[in-house]
């Protein structure tokens, strides 16, 4: 029989919780609203409806604010980045780099960014 711990474990996983919490974090952090409790309920419904295919998802960046991270790591404007930047990158911004296979030698375009991100 499983104990409590575990049970409490598989909850967690069963329902991906931790990742919820992380990227409700990373949204707060991001946005810095006035009225925290209200955003968060905004994220929650907006989350809700699109489970449901009745509206978006909440992401925590839109393609301007790529564009200008890209910009930000492309620091000689040569239209590309290396795949060291583009796993820190990730890694910021609290998505997983786990299935990413990248050879040292690889160049990531903006195009490859806004795709991962």
């Amino acid at each position: 029989m499983a104990t409590a711990e575990e049970q409490s474990r598989e909850y967690l996983r069963r329902h991906r919780l931790p990742e919820l919490l992380h990227r409700l974090g990373a949204l707060l952090l991001f946005h810095r609203p006035e009225r925290p409790r209200e955003f968060l309920i905004q994220v929650l419904e907006r989350v809700k409806a699109g489970r449901r295919a009745e509206g978006e998802y909440p992401f925590l960046m839109d393609e301007a604010n790529v564009d200008a991270m890209f910009s930000l790591l492309d620091v000689l404007g040569q239209g590309h980045i290396r795949p060291a930047q583009y796993r820190e990158a990730l890694k910021t911004l609290g998505l997983s780099t786990e299935d990413l296979e990248l050879e040292d030698d690889e160049i990531i375009t903006l195009d490859v960014f806004k795709e991962g991100v």
